[in-house]
């Protein structure tokens, strides 16, 4: 006879697929939901269908009742490369984050934009908890993944930043101050400089950072301990540190950033890196700008620009700002 106190069988749902991620449960503990993302050849780098469904993956997970705990990672060797430059970067095809009439629209961009941070934010505004587990680097907009998760673990190898702050790009989801405060926030925003998982641990950023042989369990390990708690506990406790964040400011200082990002991509700096990426490509472009030599800007961008439009026939040889 059964016991008294044994719960009936739970019917598990079919998990969903999805052209850029994986779905599945933790086979020892089905309350951990596995969320990875799943484009190694490029490093996981996010192409134009990703944050989408991410967005669809997320509200899956919230919708499912076993589900009390999402732990999100990449497969291969990296976490996140962020926006693939070999397409956003060195294209030329035409999307409104890539522009190629003058001047450009703004809110064109900041449509797009919105909508991929919206896609990312999912994350945090899902009822239920969402860990990060990095190993690799977690850089760019694929920064901007991880921290929107509610906890971060990171591998003590493992980097993570937004290099992009040099030129071309600002943290859309401006988690850096929320998670970091002013001061620190500032010093990367300001050098573009990457952190280790042991350095992200000191700085508050990650809750852990642990041997890279260990990330799995000791990741695992938190997610259990969590995925024991009722959903609605767990959804009130992070409802109610999510709403200090909102009164802090976090959805206007959003607005902010993802305007300033889609002017980053489009002004004289911003153009001058697209050009240089696409004739000289893209690894060539992000050496330039991580190596500490000074951006191009203002007339000298302009000029440079003028350059690179007549190698790729954009316009006449002799066509130049004088």
């Amino acid at each position: 006879m059964d016991s008294p106190d044994a719960l009936p069988p739970r019917h598990e749902p079919a998990l969903p697929s999805f052209g850029s991620l994986l779905l599945r449960r933790e086979p020892a503990h089905p309350r951990i939901l596995r969320l990875t993302l799943n484009r190694p050849e490029r490093l996981n780098a996010i192409g134009e269908g990703m944050p989408a469904e991410i967005r669809a993956a997320v509200a899956w997970a919230e919708a499912d009742d076993l589900t009390h705990v999402i732990v999100l990672d990449g497969a291969g060797r990296a976490f996140c490369a962020g926006y693939d430059l070999v397409d956003y970067g060195s294209g030329r095809g035409a999307h409104p984050c890539q522009q190629e009439a003058y001047p450009f629209d703004a809110m064109e961009d900041y449509a797009a934009m919105k909508g991929y941070t919206e896609d990312f934010m999912s994350l945090w505004r899902c009822r239920k908890p969402t860990i990060a587990m990095v190993h690799g680097h977690a850089v760019a907009g694929g920064s901007d993944i991880a921290l929107c998760c509610d906890l971060l673990v990171m591998a003590e190898d493992a980097k993570i930043g937004y290099m992009p702050t040099r030129v071309w790009g600002c943290p859309t989801t401006a988690m850096w101050t929320y998670r970091l405060g002013p001061a620190r926030a500032k010093q990367l925003m300001f050098t573009g400089d990457l952190l280790d998982g042991r350095t992200a641990a000191d700085w508050g950023l990650a809750n852990l950072a642990v041997p890279a042989a260990d990330l799995e369990a000791r990741t695992l390990q938190l997610a259990t301990r969590i995925a024991g708690v009722p959903r609605s506990h767990l959804a009130m406790h992070k409802l109610v540190v999510n709403q200090a964040m909102l009164t802090m400011g976090l959805e206007q200082t959003q607005m902010f950033a993802t305007l300033f990002d889609g002017i980053t991509r489009h002004n004289p700096e911003g153009l001058w890196f697209r050009r240089h990426a696409q004739v000289h490509g893209f690894k060539d472009a992000v050496a330039w700008r991580d190596s500490g030599r000074p951006i191009p800007e203002g007339d000298e961008a302009r000029a440079r620009i003028a350059a690179l439009e007549a190698q790729l026939g954009l316009r006449p040889a002799t066509d130049q700002p004088g």
